[in-house]
């Protein structure tokens, strides 16, 4: 497993982190890396257009079905 090596960390994020962390019980160590996996499996912007852009969309409202209804609700 790789060792990561973060430089630079203001003063007040990694205070806040450790306490953070020893909230929760772990080490400062295992709390980032554990932040840092939820982050990793995040899907990036790019990731989640494409995959809105893969789906079918040949069944719901129309464009205009849904714009008539946006403008009833404004009503």
């Amino acid at each position: 497993m790789p060792t990561l090596y973060i430089r630079h960390v203001p003063d007040d994020v990694a205070e806040t982190l450790k306490e953070r962390a020893a909230a929760e019980g772990k080490s400062l160590s295992a709390y980032v890396a554990a932040e840092l996996g939820r982050l990793a499996a995040r899907p990036t912007n790019a990731e989640v257009v494409a995959r809105l852009r893969r789906r079918d969309r040949t069944e719901g409202p129309s464009a205009a079905e849904i714009v008539d209804v946006l403008r009833e609700s404004r009503r």
